[in-house]
């Protein structure tokens, strides 16, 4: 029998067990039930909360590897209520292996002690009289605001105000969205951001490769979870904020802020399956509709009609919609026309915005260089999802025409999605995709512009499993190129041996019927970029997925290019 404790951590907004705050205790279960364990450990929370004098809630998820369980509490005393959680775990699992529990009572009788230094009394006060006032108010370890934009106010967490200080006619609210799926995420935040550059407003963005205020890259990283939205919503430049976010953000800590105005879901599709019991990818489509738990009662949610699981799980929802497809003809696009409610769609090589009985021509695709005319179908529906988000923001439609127009596929617009160089002849584009959904919709692309002959690079990381590594290997072999170039990626190797991806890559590409001598092995991404362009003639379309060393291959291919 296995009762391993996974992981404990805080949960600091609504989240895919509830929209609660509190604590949530990960565990891996074999050789018993979940039902059992997770039954066993409601039973020692109860008995655990009486005796501390807490009157929180507790609830639990099941799946395949053990349960994912849950415990409420105030944002006051979060760290406390992991403590409580694992404490109840410990007992749970003491009593199922038939070994005495640990000392509860000692243990509950320290927390009592740390719960009184945790507890922060003004900011309970302070976050009350703002959900009263209709204020938001965004609390972290170390500071506490009111407002944001420029309305905002920050403090020291222990140096707060008492609710009779603030000014609370000052501060107001930001328009702001959430935007999430398996992918396409960062270029919606981008290409949003560029249309309300054009309506005149200074747009922020969080995404995982940097945070940004209009033109200003404020840090580089992953900043689609709380603490980037934190730090965007608290800057006093931003007037609008798009706010990527991301699954992994959303298991560890829940939606990174309570409220937003419209929230776009770009898709959904296998990716990152088996972290934090989310092991299907029905259940993935569960953990990105979480952000509707942010939706304001007028909020408006952005959907991929041509995406099942999107429209499986949009299905359940009582929410308005605006649904977006490259069919003018979906039975979802045409109920929506029918109903009179909002939907974005292509006609006759046209993006159409539709509402309230009212068509608008938005631009042909032709205009819009995202979509390398209509080739990059992916780009094409970012671009509809994106135009449905800012409609719903009520942005202008001539900034939306103007942001659409000047978004381009270079480095500058959209780093590593797309970017395209002209290289002695030869035309050269960077992808950072690295799931099969991704890929292969980065391969029509390749497959839809034009190319004498074809070349492609691409590598994998490590913790792909061997399976998953020959699916995004066909991904690639689609490609049908001439050449295939398979990249070390040592920095990515995660606990697999030099030289076993590859291995694995050409045997399935052997498999392919791919002939072994177009095949070729290098080190590192930049070889294998300067391998291709050797190899490369005028007229021939290079293809390069690069996970690493982005900016080392982007100079290189800069000081090329024509």
């Amino acid at each position: 029998m296995q009762l391993e404790l996974d992981e404990v951590r805080r949960l600091t907004g609504p989240n895919l067990l509830w929209d609660k705050p509190g604590a949530i205790v990960d565990v891996l279960v074999c050789g018993i039930e979940p039902a059992k364990v997770a039954e066993t450990w409601q039973e020692w929370m109860k008995t655990i909360l009486t005796d501390f004098g807490w009157q929180e809630q507790y609830t639990y998820r099941l799946h395949d590897e053990g349960a994912s369980m849950a415990l409420s509490a105030p944002m006051d005393a979060l760290y406390t209520a992991c403590e409580l959680a694992e404490l109840a775990w410990h007992c749970a699992a003491a009593r199922l292996s038939g070994e005495n529990p640990p000392d509860w009572n000692l243990r509950l009788a320290e927390l009592k002690q740390e719960l009184a230094e945790e507890q922060n009394s003004a900011l309970i006060s302070l976050m009350n009289e703002a959900e009263k006032r209709g204020v938001t108010c965004i609390s972290d370890d170390d500071d506490v605001s009111l407002g944001m934009g420029r309305t905002v106010d920050i403090w020291p967490a222990r140096q707060l105000p008492t609710t009779d200080q603030v000014d609370w006619q000052k501060y107001h609210d930001i328009p702001r969205a959430f935007v999430t799926g398996t992918n396409g995420k960062s270029t919606s935040v981008r290409l949003a951001a560029q249309i309300a550059k054009a309506a005149g407003i200074n747009a922020g963005v969080t995404s995982t490769d940097f945070i940004r205020v209009g033109d200003e890259i404020i840090d580089t990283g992953d900043y689609s979870g709380p603490g980037g939205a934190r730090m965007l919503l608290r800057d006093p430049r931003t007037e609008l904020a798009f706010l990527e976010v991301a699954r992994g953000g959303i298991l560890r800590r829940g939606i990174p802020v309570e409220t937003v105005d419209a929230a776009l879901i770009t898709n959904v599709a296998s990716d990152h399956l088996g972290q934090y019991g989310i092991n299907k990818v029905e259940e993935l489509a569960q953990v990105k509709f979480v952000i509707t738990k942010g939706l304001t009662a007028n909020g408006t949610l952005v959907v991929n009609a041509d995406n099942e699981l999107s429209v499986a799980e949009a299905g359940k929802l009582d929410q308005k919609l605006c649904w977006f497809s490259t069919d003018e003809f979906s039975n979802l696009i045409q109920q929506q026309i029918k109903d009179c409610q909002p939907a974005v769609f292509v006609r006759a090589g046209h993006i159409v915005y539709h509402s309230d009985g009212l068509f608008e021509d938005i631009l042909p695709l032709v205009e819009i260089p995202m979509t390398m005319g209509g080739a990059a179908k992916h780009n094409v529906q970012n671009a509809l999802g994106v135009i449905g988000l800012c409609k719903a923001l009520k942005l202008p439609i001539e900034a939306i025409r103007q942001g659409l127009r000047e978004f381009g596929s270079s480095a500058v617009d959209n780093p590593g999605r797309g970017n395209l160089y002209k290289i002695n002849g030869a035309t050269v584009m960077v992808d950072f995709a690295h799931n099969e959904h991704s890929m292969r919709a980065v391969v029509e692309t390749a497959r839809n512009l034009p190319g004498k002959r074809k070349i492609a690079m691409f590598s994998h990381a490590g913790d792909r499993s061997d399976e998953e590594i020959r699916d995004l290997t066909k991904a690639v072999a689609g490609l049908k190129a001439d050449m295939y170039i398979v990249s070390e990626l040592e920095r990515y190797l995660r606990g697999r041996e030099l030289g076993e991806i590859p291995a694995i890559v050409r045997d399935c590409l052997v498999e392919l019927a791919v002939p072994e001598d177009k095949v070729k092995q290098v080190s590192e991404p930049l070889e294998g970029t300067k391998l291709s362009l050797q190899n490369a003639q005028s007229g021939d379309l290079i293809l390069l997925f690069v996970l690493s060393d982005r900016e080392i291959v982007h100079d290189y291919l800069s000081a090329l290019s024509e």
